[in-house]
C-alpha cells in the first residue's frame, strides 16, 4: 500500500492538489551556489550544505568542496533528473578524489508548512583500483527567530547510529531532522597509531555553534576551523611520527555543542562505497520518511519525469541522428539543471544613484540652481528584499540577471507554466516606484562574497534589456493556444479599474501541474496583476534611455522613438548585455539600434497585454508607438550603402554618423521579428546571417564578424564568439516568421533555419560529450567551450531548439 501510495504521489499531473499547493514549490535547492543546498523561499529561515574532502593525505582539506567553483577542477556536476515540485537526482564526478558522489532528493508536500523531504548522500569510487576515502559534512543552520537542538545524546567520542534534531520556526512549525547511514558503510579502522584513536573510529562526529544568523552563510568556514582546532594539537603531537597517522583519524569534528547551537555538523568518514540519508519531517506530514521512502519514491520519480519529459520536449523524427538515445539524455540533464539552478535570495543591495557619467548628464536628471545634477552622491544599502530566480551558473553566476531571466522563463514556461510565473512575479515585485529593476540582483553578503567590487553596485539609470517582456508574451501564446474560447476582454468582462485584482505577493498559487494559470480566466487576473508595474517599467524605459532625434540634423518620421543605452564607459556597454562589442564613440547623441529594437518588442507586449485584459485605448496607443519604433528602425539605423541597420554616432565635426559593425546588433530588428516577411530589408540581413566570411560558422552564429578588425581581439566576450541565446532569437525569428509566412524570402529562411539549428545543436552537445558542460560562449573558430561552466542558464535553451519549442 505504500508503494502506491508513493508512486502516486509522484506522478506530475495524477495526485491530488494540497490545500496550499504553494507547499509544493516551498522547499528546494535553492541554494545552487552550492553543490547541494537546501533551503525553503522564507526570508531567515533553515539551511543546509554538504561538504566533503578525501582524507587519502592531509592536503585534501585545503580543497573541501562546498560551493561550486571552476578550480575545485570536477569532472562534472549534472541533475540528470529535476523537477523544482518533486526532487532529482545529482551526479557530482570528482576525479581529484576518486569518488562519484550521487545527491537524492524527494519532496513530499504533504501537510502544512511546505510538508517534508527526503535526501540521499551517497558515493564510490571512480576507479575501484584506487583508494577512495571521503568525509562528508552535512550541516544545519537556523536563520532569525526559532530554535534547534540535537535531541541525540551527546558523546565526547563520537555518535553510534542515527543523529537527530528537533526544531521550530513559526514558518515552518515543529520539524524533526534525521540524519541516517546507510547498511554498507565502512570506515578506515586500520593503519598506523589506530590503537590510539580507537574509541572514535567509525562513528559519526559533530559539532555545535552558535553564529549570528547574518554569518550563517559562512558556515563552511566555522565548521573547518572547528575541526582544525581539534586536529592542530594532534598534528602537533605526531608531527614527528612515520608514518603518521590516518588522515580520517585527525581530521574529526570535536564533538562538543555550545548552548543555544544555531548551526549544527555532522561529519562522516567513508572508505569506499557509502551512502546516508538525510529526512526532514514536517510536524504536519502524517507518513513517516524512512529508507524505503527513497527507494521506491526516487525510480518513481525518475520513471515519471522521463516519460513527461519526452512528451514536453520531444525530438522531431526529422532530427536524424545515430545518437538520439544520448541526445534525449543531454537534453533532459540541461533542463534539469536549469532547474536544479533556481535559487532564493534575500538580502540588501548597494546602489548609487549618483555614478553618472557626463555623457548621461540630460535633462532626465533634477539640477539646483547651479545646474549641478541633484542626485544622491555615494553608494547606500538598500532595505533587504527576496528573489526567486534561476541563475545563468552555479559556478560563476549564483545570482539573479534580469539579461538572462527572460531566456530562462521561456524554457521553464514550457515544463511548468505556473512555476515559471512565479518567478516572474518575484522579478516584477523587484520594479521601484520610479519603474527601475537592477540588471544584476545581488542581495546579501553571500550574493556579494561572489562579485568582484567593482560590479557590486547598482545605478538607478542603467538598464537592461527588457527579457522579462518575452516570457509575457510566451505566456499570453500559451493562454492563447490552450483555451479555443473568447478572452474575457473579448466578452467585455475585463476588470475595470483594478477591480478583482491580487497583490504581487498574495497572488492565488499555482497547481501542482503547473498549469492552473493557462485557463482564460486566471490568465486574465495574472496580467491585470502585473500590467501596471510593468507599464511602470516600460515608461521608465521611455523616459530615462530616450535619445535625440532633432539635434545633428536627423529626420525621422516620429520625433519621439529613439533610444541610448545609459551608463556606458568609453570601451564597455554593459547595460545593453553585450558588454564590450565595437559601438560608436561614447557620446550623449549616439543612438543604439538594440535599445530601439527591444523597445519595439516591449511596446507590442505591452500591447498584447492590453489587447488581453480589455485595456483597449491603451492598446490603441501602444499600437501607435510600435509603428513608430519600426518606422524610425529605417529611418535613423538603416544605411543603404552598407545595407544593413547600424547604430548612430556623432563625428568629430558634430554630426550624426551611422557606426556599423557586423554582429549581432545588426540583426536585432530581424532577431526581435519586427520586420515584415516582404521586407525589402530582409534579403541583406539573410545575406548577412549566411556568409561565412562574416556570421555563418559551422558552429552556430558569430557575436561579430570573422572579418571585422576587432575580431577575436582585447576582451573577446561579444567580438565573434557564440552565444546560444542570439542563436535561438535568430532561429525563433525564422521558424516562427520568416520561414512559415509567405514572402519572397520564405525558401531561403527555411534552408538557414535548417542548417543552423543542426549546426547550434550538434556543436554544443558535442562540447557536452568532450567536457562534461555546456558553457557560456563558444569559440568563433573552433566551436569549443569557452569562459563559464556549467552555464545552464540560457544554454539550456538547446532543449527548446531541439523540440522546435519556439
Amino acid at each position: 500500500m505504500q508503494l502506491l501510495w508513493l508512486f502516486l504521489l509522484l506522478l506530475p499531473i495524477a495526485h491530488s492538489s494540497p490545500a496550499n499547493v504553494s507547499d509544493e514549490l516551498l522547499w528546494g535547492v535553492y541554494r545552487p551556489g552550492l553543490y547541494f543546498g537546501l533551503r525553503p523561499r522564507l526570508p531567515q529561515s533553515l539551511m543546509t550544505g554538504l561538504m566533503w574532502f578525501g582524507t587519502q593525505n592531509y592536503q585534501s582539506l585545503t580543497k573541501p568542496r562546498h560551493a561550486c567553483d571552476q578550480g575545485d577542477g570536477l569532472d562534472s556536476y549534472t541533475w540528470t533528473t529535476y523537477d523544482p515540485r518533486q526532487g532529482g537526482v545529482q551526479v557530482i564526478k570528482d576525479s581529484p578524489n576518486n569518488v562519484e558522489i550521487t545527491t537524492e532528493l524527494l519532496k513530499v508536500p504533504d501537510g502544512k508548512n511546505g510538508g517534508s523531504w527526503a535526501a540521499r548522500i551517497k558515493g564510490k569510487p571512480i576507479n575501484p583500483a584506487y583508494p577512495s576515502r571521503i568525509s562528508t559534512i552535512f550541516y544545519l543552520g537556523l536563520e532569525g527567530l526559532g530554535g534547534i537542538d540535537m535531541i541525540t545524546d551527546e558523546d565526547e567520542n563520537g555518535i553510534d547510529g542515527p543523529v537527530e534534531f528537533a526544531g521550530n520556526t513559526q514558518d515552518l512549525g515543529d520539524f524533526s531532522i534525521r540524519i541516517v547511514d546507510g547498511p554498507n558503510n565502512r570506515a578506515v579502522t586500520q593503519g598506523p597509531h589506530a590503537e590510539d584513536f580507537f574509541p572514535r573510529l567509525g562513528k559519526s562526529h559533530f559539532v555545535g555553534l552558535r553564529i549570528t544568523s547574518n554569518e550563517l552563510w559562512t558556515a563552511k568556514e566555522w565548521i573547518l576551523q572547528s575541526l582544525l582546532g581539534r586536529a592542530s594539537p594532534l598534528a602537533e603531537k605526531y608531527r614527528q611520527a612515520d608514518p603518521a597517522p590516518d588522515p580520517s583519524f585527525v581530521l574529526q569534528l570535536p564533538d562538543e555543542a555550545v548552548t543555544a547551537s544555531n548551526l549544527y555538523a555532522i561529519q562522516k568518514s567513508f572508505d569506499g562505497e557509502f551512502q546516508f540519508d538525510v529526512f526532514f519531517q514536517s510536524g504536519s506530514t502524517p507518513q513517516i520518511l524512512d529508507a524505503e521512502t527513497l527507494d521506491t519514491g526516487i525510480p518513481a520519480l525518475q520513471t515519471s519525469f522521463a516519460n513527461r519529459f519526452k512528451a514536453t520536449f520531444p525530438i522531431p523524427d526529422s532530427y536524424s541522428t545515430s545518437d538520439r538515445k544520448d541526445l534525449e539524455s543531454f537534453s533532459q540533464a540541461i533542463t534539469s539543471n536549469l532547474f536544479g539552478g533556481i535559487g532564493y535570495f534575500y538580502g540588501t543591495s548597494i546602489v548609487d544613484e549618483g555614478s553618472v557619467p557626463e555623457w548621461d548628464q540630460e535633462d532626465d536628471y533634477s539640477y539646483d540652481d547651479d545646474d549641478d545634477v541633484v542626485l544622491q552622491q555615494g553608494p547606500r544599502l538598500t532595505e533587504p528584499t527576496a528573489l526567486f530566480t534561476a541563475t545563468p551558473s552555479r559556478s560563476f553566476f549564483p545570482r539573479g540577471f534580469y539579461w538572462d531571466e527572460g531566456f530562462h522563463l521561456l524554457h521553464i514556461g514550457e515544463w511548468d507554466n505556473d512555476l515559471s510565473l512565479e518567478i516572474l512575479k518575484s522579478w516584477i515585485s523587484l520594479i521601484d516606484e520610479d519603474g527601475w529593476v537592477a540588471r544584476e540582483q545581488i542581495l546579501g553578503e553571500e550574493a556579494r562574497s561572489r562579485v568582484p567590487p567593482e560590479f557590486q553596485t547598482q545605478v538607478p539609470i542603467i538598464a537592461n534589456p527588457p527579457t522579462l517582456t518575452m516570457a509575457v508574451t510566451a505566456y499570453i501564446n500559451r493562454l492563447k493556444a490552450k483555451n479555443d474560447g473568447p478572452s474575457y476582454a473579448d466578452l467585455g468582462m475585463g476588470y475595470v479599474n483594478g477591480d478583482q485584482q491580487f497583490p504581487i505577493h498574495g497572488f492565488p498559487t499555482t497547481s501542482p501541474s503547473g498549469s492552473e494559470y493557462t485557463t482564460y480566466d486566471k490568465g486574465v487576473l495574472f496580467l491585470r496583476n502585473i500590467y501596471q508595474p510593468l507599464r511602470r517599467h516600460y515608461d521608465w524605459f521611455r523616459r530615462t534611455q530616450r535619445g535625440q532625434i532633432k539635434q545633428y540634423g536627423r529626420k525621422a518620421r516620429s520625433r519621439t522613438e529613439a533610444y541610448r543605452w545609459r551608463g556606458r564607459t568609453e570601451t564597455h556597454i554593459l547595460p545593453s548585455g553585450m558588454d564590450d562589442y565595437p559601438r560608436a564613440a561614447a557620446h550623449a547623441g549616439e543612438l543604439h539600434l538594440d535599445l530601439i529594437s527591444w523597445m519595439g518588442f516591449f511596446t507590442r507586449t505591452m500591447r498584447g497585454i492590453a489587447e488581453f485584459i480589455g485595456e483597449t485605448e491603451d492598446a490603441a496607443s501602444f499600437a501607435e508607438i510600435e509603428q513608430a519604433i519600426i518606422n524610425n528602425l529605417d529611418d535613423l539605423h538603416w544605411n543603404e550603402q552598407n545595407q544593413m541597420y547600424c547604430d548612430v554616432g556623432v563625428s568629430q565635426d558634430d554630426e550624426s554618423e551611422h557606426v556599423c559593425h557586423k554582429g549581432y546588433i545588426s540583426l536585432f530588428p530581424f532577431m526581435l521579428s519586427l520586420l515584415p516577411p516582404d521586407s525589402p530589408r530582409l534579403g541583406p540581413i539573410l545575406d548577412l546571417l549566411h556568409d561565412p566570411d562574416h556570421l555563418w560558422s559551422p558552429y552556430g552564429i558569430r557575436s561579430l564578424s570573422a572579418s571585422h578588425p576587432s575580431f577575436g581581439t582585447g576582451e573577446n566576450y561579444w567580438k565573434g564568439p557564440i552565444w546560444i541565446p542570439m542563436n535561438y532569437m535568430i532561429l525563433q525569428s525564422l521558424h516562427n516568421n520568416y520561414a512559415s509566412v509567405p514572402g519572397p524570402y520564405q525558401k531561403r529562411a527555411k534552408e538557414i533555419y535548417e542548417g543552423l539549428r543542426r549546426n547550434v545543436i550538434d556543436n554544443v552537445f558535442k562540447e557536452y560529450q568532450r567536457t562534461g558542460y555546456v558553457w557560456e560562449q563558444y569559440d568563433a573558430l573552433t566551436g569549443e567551450g569557452r569562459r563559464s561552466h556549467p552555464f545552464t542558464g540560457w544554454t539550456s535553451l538547446i532543449t527548446l531548439i531541439l523540440a522546435e519549442k519556439y
